[in-house]
């Protein structure tokens, strides 16, 4: 019970999410290849939902209250959109699955995350896509661990 703690606290985090859970449950707590699955996807999707759902509120206050957080945010928001409008112009929702599939450094869930915050994509549309990308990004890590471990 312990290890599957560990691995779902794992996928939690934001640096290694299921990219370091899944080879770790695998690896070197030995977890049954569908339990290891299932633990870091879950464990990778939990804090997106308080992402999605929180962030805005967070920095509209902080927005409120603070003039540097004010021109921080409208700056961040205006050239971000600005800057990459045409590539989420069309199918924002498959380009962000995509991007979270992608199982290299800064593509996971909490920047997909983080990218649905700043370009306005609603929990509704951002939080399937999400989920699809760290499902996507679970079977090819699962592979590629498994693959590597046949290998070793």
């Amino acid at each position: 019970m312990i290890a599957e703690l560990k691995v779902f606290l794992i996928a939690m985090s934001p640096i290694f999410e299921l990219r370091g859970s899944i080879p770790m449950a695998l690896g070197a707590f030995h977890l049954p290849v569908w339990s290891a699955f299932l633990i870091s996807v879950l464990g990778n999707i939990v804090p997106i939902v308080f992402i999605l759902l929180l962030l805005e509120s967070v920095s509209s206050c902080l927005s409120r209250h603070s003039r540097l957080f004010s021109r921080f945010f409208t700056w961040l928001f205006e050239r971000t959109r600005k800057k990459h409008a045409k590539t989420f112009e069309y199918g924002r929702d498959l380009a962000l699955m995509i991007f979270v599939a992608v199982p290299i450094p800064f593509t996971g869930a909490w920047t997909g995350a983080l990218c649905a915050f700043v370009f306005g994509i609603p929990f509704k549309r951002a939080f399937p896509a999400i989920a699809g990308g760290v499902i996507i990004a679970g079977v090819i890590v699962t592979l590629t661990t498994l693959g590597l471990i046949k290998i070793l």
